[in-house]
């Protein structure tokens, strides 16, 4: 009887032991930590490289998990309801806007060991006057137009430096490719795409050259806007030519990977990721180069400032574990993989990266870096504005006059909200 009664005060103490322990494990998984995390990569190549990191993140915090977001083109409308709702994410990316639109959502990270690698090129950028420090860069945009170097050594066509000469490269591509190659193709689907030929092109048409800088006018509000049409008669010149793609309207970002790999595309605004581009064509070159001038003897200019980041929402309940993900980003052998994997310089001085442009930019190395047009220059608003309009533009329902008339009646009514 006694044995029987001690048998079952072990086995009890067992399933005690067993429970507890069943317990304990509930309980670390409920103690792990979800992160989540909004960004604006939207190449394939860019989002892999991070999608590693993370994984290697949470291999050495496996109590951390990090819940990336990839919006694309929906990016901004989503943070602009969760900004309403004041319901951030963890971590989220600035994309450009971390003290113009995101600022007081975010927390000062200038306690952080990697400010001291801060590139000085972003100080100014993602630094106030107060000291605070209000993201980190994953990198940092240096951008102009894409091309296919290998199409344009074939047919002889030298980088252009002047707008003129870009017209002429393209005229060329449409004549020696028997209308095979667009010339220069947009994602038109997306306004963003069409704001961005708009955004580009306004630097050297109305900021970088001396005899036509309108630098005191935009930020004092009196810019007379007829002074932008240049820039809607060029591009609707374009499309009579037959320059751009037949399909810009609908065409959309997912297409140009394929068709810059089958070397069906001669020109592309910014900075393409070639990751995927090679991955599906391994003997295509591709090139950057600065944007070209458009005044006579005006200078050329990359367009620059902070491209992917990831700040840290101040009222996120999980501040210690965001700043353990942010403290392994600054890393320079993590620095270097998402410089890498996005093409792009670095954003810290940590790392010695060789990205895809590297020789590019090197070459260009004495061009000026001018901040993107409208982040400087316009109210806030004005992005949706230009690419709008370009595809009203482009289909037929507005005129060059009539563009740079909208531009000027909603930049008026932006101005006064500021």
């Amino acid at each position: 009887m006694k044995k029987l009664i001690k048998t079952m005060v072990i086995l009890s103490l067992m399933i005690l032991f067993a429970v507890g322990c069943s317990s304990n494990g509930d309980s670390a998984d409920n103690d792990k930590v979800e992160l989540s995390y909004y960004t604006t990569l939207t190449n394939e190549s860019e989002q892999k490289a991070m999608d590693e990191v993370i994984a290697k993140f949470e291999e050495e915090h496996p109590n951390i998990d990090i819940v990336e977001n990839y919006p694309a083109e929906e990016y901004e409308s989503q943070l602009r309801v969760k900004m309403a709702a004041n319901d951030m994410p963890d971590l989220f990316d600035t994309h450009g806007w971390a003290k113009n639109r995101y600022a007081e959502y975010t927390e000062d990270l200038s306690d952080m060991g990697w400010i001291e690698n801060l590139d000085p090129a972003l100080d100014s950028i993602l630094t106030d006057d107060d000291g605070k420090v209000y993201a980190f860069p994953l990198n940092q945009a240096k951008d102009g137009l894409t091309y296919n170097a290998t199409l344009l050594e074939e047919y002889s066509i030298e980088p252009p430096e002047t707008f003129d000469e870009f017209m002429a490269a393209l005229e060329t591509i449409k004549e020696k490719s028997d209308g095979e190659v667009t010339p220069l193709w947009f994602a038109g689907s997306d306004k963003g795409a069409l704001a961005l030929f708009f955004d580009q092109f306004a630097t050297p048409l109305l900021i970088t050259d001396e005899d036509h800088n309108y630098e005191e006018e935009l930020l004092d509000g009196t810019f007379d806007w007829s002074n932008y049409t240049y820039l809607p008669e060029k591009l609707k010149e374009m499309q009579e030519k037959e320059l751009l793609n037949v399909d810009v309207l609908t065409a959309q970002t997912h297409e140009q990977t394929d068709l810059m790999a089958q070397g069906k595309i001669g020109f592309m605004m910014g900075t393409t990721p070639s990751g995927s581009v090679k991955e599906l064509n391994p003997d295509i070159e591709l090139g950057v180069m600065p944007m070209p001038a458009i005044h006579d003897e005006g200078p050329r200019s990359w367009i620059g400032g902070e491209r992917h980041t990831v700040a840290l929402w101040k009222d996120s309940e999980h501040k210690e574990e965001a700043k353990k993900f942010i403290e392994f980003l600054a890393q320079s052998e993590i620095v270097e993989e998402m410089a890498e994997g996005t093409n792009l310089p670095a954003g810290l001085t940590n790392a010695e990266v060789d990205v895809y442009y590297s020789d590019y930019y090197e070459e260009y190395a004495d061009v000026k870096v001018e901040p993107f047009f409208d982040r400087v220059y316009v109210p806030s608003g004005m992005w949706d504005v230009m690419g709008s309009t370009g595809q009203e533009l482009l289909s037929g329902s507005m005129t060059s006059e009539e563009v740079s008339e909208k531009m000027a009646n909603e930049y008026n009514r932006l101005f006064e909200q500021e």
